[in-house]
Formats: structure tokens, C-alpha cells, sequence
């Protein structure tokens, strides 16, 4: 009767492992960039590498990105929330432009994996440019 409940207590422990390990795997997702994303057009009216530019900055600091121009056509913005940092490159042209991983802290990256929380910082980002490149254009 003894060995009843050891076997019972290591069945309990080997399945809370399995859940702990499964949702430490769900905070994990794979690293999405944004690639070519065009500078819409739709009024007839052509931004200016500087239009671009501003509208990249502008977009980034509103939701908290340090955005910093290491060369024309290239932009490096970086995010800190508490203990994480995200950093992304951001190379774009008039027609334009990426948001590409490069690197970060306390975001659980491995390899192609990241904490899923830098996929929403990038998609809020990429519609915070596509809204101010809009306003631009009108």
C-alpha cells in the first residue's frame, strides 16, 4: 500500500512538469519581420527619403522606441520595458521599408524563437509607420 502513493506522487509531479514546460513554450513564438512593407501611395504624392524618415521616428516614439538614424536609409529602434529590451533594424527608401530582429535582452530568443510579446511590439510599430506615413501623404 505504501508504494501507492509514491507512484501517485511521481505521476502528479511528472504531469505538473509537462504543464509547466508547455506554457513556458507558449510564451515563445517565431520571430516575425517585416519585409518590404510598401510606403503606400494612394494620393498620386511621392514621400521624400526625409518624409520616410520622420514618419518611422514619429510612429517609434509614440509607442515608447528609441529610433536612432545610423546612415540614410537605415534606422536602429529600440524598446525597454522593464527588464526586456528589443532592438530592430530598420532599413528603408521611398518605396519601402523592414523592421528586422537584431537583438534583444530577457525576450527567451533562441535561434528562430523569441517571447511573443516582441511579435506585438513589431506589429504595433508596423501599423503606428504604415498611420504616419498616411498622414503624410495627404
Amino acid at each position: 500500500m505504501s508504494r501507492l502513493p509514491s507512484r501517485l506522487a511521481l505521476r502528479s509531479l511528472a504531469l505538473l512538469a509537462v504543464l509547466v514546460l508547455g506554457l513556458s513554450a507558449c510564451r515563445t513564438a517565431t520571430i516575425q519581420n517585416i519585409n518590404q512593407a510598401p510606403v503606400m501611395n494612394t494620393q498620386g504624392k511621392a514621400l521624400t527619403m526625409d518624409e520616410v524618415e520622420s514618419a518611422i521616428k514619429v510612429a517609434g516614439a509614440g509607442l515608447g522606441w528609441q529610433m536612432e538614424r545610423v546612415s540614410p536609409g537605415h534606422i536602429v529602434g529600440t524598446l525597454n520595458l522593464r527588464s526586456h529590451q528589443a532592438v530592430v533594424d530598420i532599413p528603408y527608401d521611398t518605396a519601402s521599408y523592414s523592421i528586422v530582429y537584431k537583438d534583444s535582452t530577457n525576450l527567451k530568443h533562441e535561434g528562430i524563437k523569441i517571447h511573443s510579446n516582441y511579435n506585438n511590439w513589431v506589429n504595433n510599430l508596423n501599423r503606428a509607420i504604415q498611420r504616419e506615413l498616411t498622414l503624410r501623404m495627404k
